[in-house]
């Protein structure tokens, strides 16, 4: 029986991992949730699942939560390290980390300390603090599974050869709706538009990182930690239909892709049933019905953000959580109507250009340096 806690369990990443447990059945319990603040769907997935305990950050949405769930005999935890201590727990065998930004850290840690098995999908623990989680990792015995359809389409490829091997890892990157958009009109897009993917279902800030190519950026850091690659393995290209999800070239000169349907339940289930695949929610990708795969070159000058992750993954350090922390500013900005969308990519920019860099931190010294970009990116955009 694999017992498993889903951290971050009302966003899209959280209620697909749902679905393939449910499919799943038999061999899988679901301990755990957790979530911030939505504590409706909270309720809605206590009373679909059962789940023996659930996680929400705030006092008072956990109050409200109890009083809708009340009953059920769900254990109800609540405050800012709910999520950690669920990760931790002696009941947990595998965590999902489906929470999204930086606020997933701690509990990733928590995981790996406590030498889980910690199916990743929130890249920014790895941005943030690399070394850290797999060092800690490789300590503990913990093992880290990505859920990145990018990560885990590398991870699968590279069973093909040993990591020696290993020439180039190429990540592939759909484009978002403005891969063919001029720099005028880059300007004038706006929250809506950025919203509307061709071939994800993401939550909002990730949709937006897509459209900018930032999650591109913070694929490329989260690559060069998960796998160990010199900063000059790691390419990316654009492939529009989002069919191979990233492709890893040996020194003989063989290519390995992993292909399949845009559809996140895929890379989670093979984290869950790792190292065992299973029969699944999603049917394969039929070449010949899609006829053409298509692939072209990343535009660094018509998405600047892309180069800041490799920036960013050069310089290691403090610079992967500055980095992540203009850019999260920059979002929610954009989103709120107070940024326009090119800006996104200049203000974390101007934020990592005016950054002292920490080469090997200590976690105080992340945290230090995440607090400190929120702060230069608020006062960016007021100016």
């Amino acid at each position: 029986m694999k017992r498993v806690a889903i951290l971050g369990s009302t966003g899209s990443i959280g209620t697909s991992a749902l679905d393939v447990l449910h499919q799943l059945g038999s061999g899988f319990e679901l301990v755990g949730i957790a979530a911030n603040s939505r504590w409706e769907e909270l309720a809605q997935q206590v009373l679909a699942f059962h789940p023996r305990v659930v996680a929400v950050a705030s006092d008072e949405n956990g109050r409200l939560l109890a009083e809708r769930v009340s009953g059920n005999g769900v254990a109800i935890e609540c405050g800012p390290q709910a999520a950690a201590e669920l990760a931790a727990s002696d009941d947990v065998d595998i965590v999902v980390n489906a929470i999204v930004g930086a606020s997933g850290l701690a509990p990733a840690l928590a995981a790996v300390r406590a030498g889980k098995t910690l199916a990743l999908a929130n890249k920014e623990c790895l941005v943030m603090a690399g070394p850290i989680l797999t060092r800690v990792a490789a300590e503990t015995g913990a093992q880290i599974l990505p859920v990145d359809s990018e990560h885990s389409a590398v991870f699968q490829a590279m069973h093909s050869g040993r990591a020696s091997e290993v020439k180039t890892v190429w990540l592939t990157a759909s484009g978002g709706p403005f891969r063919q958009c001029t720099a005028d009109e880059l300007a004038h897009v706006t929250p809506e538009q950025a919203l509307q993917h061709p071939n994800w279902d993401m939550g909002p800030k990730v949709t937006v990182d897509s459209a900018t190519m930032m999650n591109k950026a913070l694929e490329v850091i989260e690559a060069k930690w998960l796998f160990h690659l010199a900063v000059g393995q790691i390419r990316v290209m654009v492939h529009p239909q989002s069919i191979i999800h990233s492709m890893v070239e040996f020194v003989d000169g063989s290519t390995i892709a992993q292909l399949g349907l845009p559809d996140m339940r895929v890379p989670i289930q093979y984290a869950l049933t790792y190292p065992e695949r299973r029969q699944g929610l999603v049917a394969a990708a039929d070449l010949t019905e899609l006829g053409r795969l298509d692939f072209e070159p990343a535009d660094l000058e018509r998405f600047p953000a892309l180069g800041l992750g490799f920036r960013a993954a050069e310089a290691g350090g403090t610079m992967g959580a500055v980095l992540n922390a203009a850019n999260e500013v920059a979002v929610k900005s954009f989103l709120a109507g107070r940024l326009s969308f090119p800006d996104i990519a200049r203000l974390a920019e101007d934020v990592m250009n005016t950054h002292e860099r920490v080469p090997e931190p200590t976690l105080a010294e992340i945290a230090a340096a995440d607090r400190w970009a929120r702060e230069e990116a608020t006062a960016w955009n007021r100016s």
